[in-house]
């Protein structure tokens, strides 16, 4: 994976003072996206492990308090992205307790395949769908267009867990 752009220190990507990293890739390339350059996926440099180590000591750094983590692009759930990012957000929950992990892309959370759900099971909020120029409104807070959706993936995993109460087997003796 290639990485265009590291913000150890972000208040614009998400809730709160974050680190944000912005993966090179994305085949949406939609029309009036504001950061075509991390398009290609061989573009900026190599994410390696001394990246991946840096944001997980930025994020445990008590100077400078940070909520979480914000994913970007390009598309963290790009194909060729997921093993890398999955393998950075198990970092950042084994490793920075307590951190929120947020990522922008432009599949749509019921069309992702069996590797991009499993990455989206670990984050709190993934905001998806394509940048529709046609739709696009500065005013909308963590996105460039309203067909764009927010989900607080926390808050459905605890409806779930409420419509679908949970049932202890037990052995029979």
């Amino acid at each position: 994976m290639h990485y265009h752009q590291y913000y150890p220190v972000d208040v614009i990507n998400g809730p709160g003072t974050r680190a944000t990293l912005f993966v090179a890739g994305c085949e949406h390339q939609c029309p009036g996206c504001y950061n075509q350059a991390t398009w290609r996926l061989d573009g900026g440099k190599p994410f390696d492990q001394a990246m991946s180590d840096r944001i997980i000591n930025d994020l445990n750094d008590s100077r400078i308090k940070r909520r979480g983590l914000s994913l970007s692009g390009g598309d963290p759930l790009h194909p060729a992205n997921v093993p890398s990012v999955l393998a950075l957000v198990k970092r950042v929950r084994a490793e920075c307790p307590g951190k929120d992990i947020w990522c922008w892309t432009g599949y749509l959370l019921g069309e992702l395949s069996a590797a991009q759900r499993e990455l989206v099971a670990l984050l709190d909020v993934l905001i998806d769908g394509k940048f529709e120029r046609g739709l696009a409104d500065p005013g909308l807070l963590w996105r460039g267009s309203s067909n764009q959706q927010i989900h607080d993936l926390n808050a459905w995993r605890e409806s779930m867990e409420e419509r679908i109460p949970c049932v202890t087997l037990t052995a029979a003796s």
